[in-house]
């Protein structure tokens, strides 16, 4: 499966976004603190999901990004689409020629696998995912490890 790190860190900046929406905006330095990705990353992966029309932007002081529609509408499907990222578990990506220029032995299970995969991720939201106890978790440990990293630096 070609699901690299691009799509992997993009699902993770949108759902963070999701769990600080009621903040408002929330800037892309922020995500980088809590979630350790690389604020150039980020800039790169917002402007393909700005452009996709999953976030927008908020330009001034306070500013940030805000998702464009409501959690419960935004698959992860569409995110990892939006970074132009492929969930294809066929080595041929999808093009039938795995085997010299021929279809392999296996095309079409790994091709049956691919569709599996898109139908899960098509079929999961932020929204699911905001509900998670495991993703809540996650989310109060890395704001109380900013919010540690913060009064430490301050003393």
């Amino acid at each position: 499966m070609r699901l690299t790190t691009k799509g992997r860190y993009a699902v993770t900046a949108m759902l963070d976004l999701a769990l600080n929406a009621q903040h408002g905006p929330t800037s892309l330095s922020d995500i980088s603190q809590r979630q350790e990705i690389s604020l150039s990353y980020l800039e790169q992966l917002f402007a393909r999901l700005r452009r996709y029309g999953l976030v927008n932007s908020v330009r001034g002081p306070g500013g940030g990004y805000l998702l464009a529609h409501a959690p419960d509408s935004i698959s992860v499907s569409q995110v990892i689409d939006a970074v132009n990222e492929t969930v294809d578990a066929t080595r041929c990506q999808g093009l039938s020629d795995c085997q010299q220029g021929d279809t392999c032995l296996t095309h079409h299970l790994w091709c049956d696998l691919s569709a599996q995969i898109r139908h899960f991720l098509n079929d999961v939201t932020l929204a699911q995912l905001m509900q998670r106890p495991d993703v809540m978790q996650v989310a109060e440990r890395q704001q109380q490890r900013v919010a540690a990293g913060i009064l430490a630096s301050q003393s």
